[in-house]
């Protein structure tokens, strides 16, 4: 299928996703002290806002009507979100949140171009990813963890 260069912008943005977790309890706190949710209680479960972005969450008790042919598990979701800061902050907060890092700093590539990134996992398993697009310190540049 050949991509068509001329193509018109279609007002869409990412309203949501959704991620499945095991424990509400434990995921809500999570969510809201590393990742700084807003939590939305729905009528059975719970959402976590960013800004104008959201993630609709499947878990315990909540039937969803409409699923994806392989619905989501536990642990099997890949989410990266922007750091607005130094990418050695990231770290920071991981570490006073005793999130341990996975990997990163690294470079990658992201919604802005190219970035430093930082992997870790929520309770479940999923990774998780901050990416920052400020310019690396020399330390980052070296590899170091800083």
């Amino acid at each position: 299928m050949a991509l068509n260069v001329d193509a018109v912008v279609l007002p869409i943005k990412l309203d949501h996703c959704v991620v499945h977790v095991s424990d509400w309890e434990r995921s809500n706190a999570f969510y809201r002290d590393v990742l700084g949710a807003e939590l939305v209680e729905r009528p059975k479960g719970w959402a976590y806002r960013f800004g104008a972005t959201q993630l609709n969450l499947h878990g315990p008790g909540f039937k969803p009507a409409e699923v994806a042919r392989l619905p989501v598990q536990p642990g099997n979701s890949d989410l990266c979100f922007e750091w607005a800061g130094p990418i050695s902050d990231a770290v920071a907060h991981l570490g006073r949140c005793r999130v341990p890092v996975e990997a990163g700093p690294m470079e990658r590539f992201g919604a802005k171009g190219a970035g430093t990134s930082v992997y870790f996992r929520d309770p479940d398993g999923s990774l998780l990813e901050f990416i920052s697009y400020q310019p690396k310190s020399s330390a980052q540049k070296s590899g170091d963890r800083p």
